[in-house]
């Protein structure tokens, strides 16, 4: 499972998800940082951050 903390690219927010495929964690991401933070472009440069500060989830078992 992949999990991503928006606070990692936005100091202060909150929002955080996670999925289990980093595809799914960027479109995640990319909606939240337009109705959240009122982004209307999304760079390429932003995408490639958002990738870099996706982690793995360890499983809890």
């Amino acid at each position: 499972m992949k999990t991503f903390h928006c606070g990692s690219l936005v100091p202060g927010c909150e929002w955080h998800t996670r999925a289990d495929s980093e595809a799914d964690i960027v479109a995640r991401t990319v909606d939240h940082l337009r109705q959240s933070h009122g982004e209307t472009i999304i760079r390429p440069s932003i995408v490639e951050q958002i990738k870099a500060r996706i982690g793995d989830e360890k499983d809890a078992a």
